[in-house]
């Protein structure tokens, strides 16, 4: 039986600060949990659709009651078809992280595998994520290829 399973909406608030532990750990300056309060609403009922275009996986922690140990979260998204996918699903994975004290146990991994089939199910040929150092060979060894990013952004 997988320690895996679908994050549900009971489930928001530790999802949020497995959230935070990852950005805590990429040290982009601000460390703030103001925007917890603001972001619960909204996650709530993402977690809530069962057939959305959201899902979050996750592992319960083995030693805290209520507490979660790891969590991955992605989105399909609508591309316009090309000739290699021409049915224009996009998969894109973020908020990976794991409880600093549950490291190490495979965890990650399980949800990424869990996530992919989720992936698979509906119909996606591509998955992106964005990976720090420290987790780039975790995902190199589940078939990712970096690849040169042109993203630009715009904030509005």
């Amino acid at each position: 039986m997988s320690l895996v399973r679908r994050a549900v909406p009971g489930d928001a608030e530790e999802v949020l600060r497995l959230r935070q532990v990852m950005l805590d750990s990429m040290a982009r300056g601000d460390t703030s949990t103001q925007w917890h309060s603001e972001s619960l609403p909204g996650l709530r009922a993402r977690l809530a659709e069962a057939d959305g275009s959201f899902a979050a996986f996750v592992v319960d922690h083995p030693e805290r009651v209520g507490a979660l140990a790891s969590l991955v979260a992605g989105t399909v998204d609508y591309r316009i078809g090309n000739a290699r996918d021409p049915y224009g699903s996009a998969g894109f994975v973020f908020s990976v992280a794991t409880d600093p004290d549950a490291r190490r146990r495979g965890y990650a991994r399980a949800c990424m595998e869990t996530l992919l089939e989720w992936f698979r199910e509906r119909g996606v040929r591509r998955v992106r994520l964005t990976a720090s150092a420290a987790a780039e060979p975790l995902y190199v060894s589940m078939g990712f290829e970096p690849k040169p990013d042109p993203l630009l952004e715009l904030r509005l």
